[in-house]
């Protein structure tokens, strides 16, 4: 087995194995066994957390005056969005050493977001074997120029707005209806467990929905239940486009893919405001979590640090979410060609064009 020495851009020298040698494995051997720990007393902290400040969302929305509920509806689906990355730990098993415990907790905390449970589990957890492969991965993926070139006019044009108004942050909605509520779309040892899910779903909104209209009306159904889900939505939108996207990060067919680099170069770490992160439970921390989907959520800061001392020159340099850097993202990854990276609409139009005489 080969080794080489890696110098990083603070010229602090790695002896690592060779690019093609990685396996996940070695990586997963260098983190401190207490990552993969699960500490039942945390995991229901952050249980308790988000609970506590959803209901203090709603509770703000209930006594705010119209001009403070814009600050209301962003902390409570901000906090909605925790309710989702409890569910995520207990999709990956990492909540509760109880599967059973995994399934009641990933559907309770799930419900309110009307997200089937068994169906993202099952969808996420493909996106995790097949990280940036083009063609597999069926998490925020490139638009490759083929594709495109084959849509008809009305489909390209809704595509084109869509990035060109950054519309980015309502891309989860349509990945949420179209992927998550066929059974039929699921292998037939799952399709049960769907069932399950959706039917729980649809058992929420048929209680709730009608009795928020009967009691609020249809102003308290938007005020106290849409308008939180969206901004829940722009927060899975932005954390799911910003964990894998930038003009530097590659898609890789089949032939030329390579899981380790996928999940350490591929994969993102984005800083955003403190606050979001406690809400969130450090969903953003993400390049552990592609490393091993065993490591729970509160303890994906310290395998980060190991990841950092031990793998530097295989990672992706960090971000910091701003207007800029979505910006930045729609403006550089709107088409994609197969071994070469990303273009713009701009690009793509000009290549089309015939050669001038």
């Amino acid at each position: 087995m080969t080794t080489s020495l890696i110098k990083d851009q603070e010229n602090i020298v790695y002896p690592t194995l060779g690019e093609d040698e990685i396996k996940l494995k070695h990586i997963i051997k260098s983190l401190p066994k207490e990552c993969f720990q699960k500490n039942s007393r945390k995991a229901w902290t952050t249980a308790i957390i988000s609970l506590t400040t959803v209901g203090l969302g709603y509770y703000f929305l209930a006594i705010s005056p119209w001009f403070l509920l814009p600050i209301a509806w962003i902390f409570t689906g901000t906090a909605l969005t925790g309710f989702f990355v409890i569910g995520h730990d207990c999709g990956h098993r990492s909540f509760a050493k109880r599967r059973w415990v995994n399934d009641l907790v990933g559907h309770l905390f799930m419900m309110p977001l009307i997200y089937p449970f068994h169906s993202w589990r099952i969808k996420h957890n493909h996106h995790h074997k097949h990280t940036n492969k083009l063609e597999e991965d069926n998490a925020w993926h490139p638009i490759r120029v083929e594709v495109f070139a084959n849509w008809g006019k009305v489909r390209q044009s809704a595509f084109e707005l869509f990035i060109r108004k950054r519309l980015w942050w309502i891309g989860s909605i349509g990945h949420w209806a179209v992927v998550h509520f066929n059974p039929g779309k699921f292998q037939k040892k799952d399709q049960a467990s769907i069932k399950l899910s959706v039917g729980v779903v649809i058992a929420f909104a048929a209680i709730v929905f009608p009795t928020l209209i009967l009691t609020t009306g249809l102003w308290g159904f938007i005020k106290f239940w849409f308008i939180p889900w969206m901004v829940y939505h722009f927060w899975m939108s932005t954390f799911t486009i910003v964990h894998h996207t930038t003009a530097d990060v590659p898609f890789k067919t089949a032939d030329k893919w390579n899981e380790v680099l996928a999940q350490l170069f591929g994969t993102i770490h984005c800083d955003y405001p403190r606050w979001v992160e406690v809400l969130c439970h450090d969903i953003n921390v993400h390049v552990p979590h592609h490393i091993s989907t065993a490591i729970p959520s509160y303890n994906l800061r310290l395998a980060y640090k190991s990841i950092k001392q031990n793998w530097r020159p295989f990672l992706h340099k960090e971000c910091k979410f701003s207007w800029d850097l979505m910006k930045k993202i729609t403006n550089q990854c709107q088409l994609y060609q197969t071994d070469i990276g990303y273009i713009t609409f701009d690009e793509y139009y000009a290549q089309k064009q015939p050669a001038r005489k």
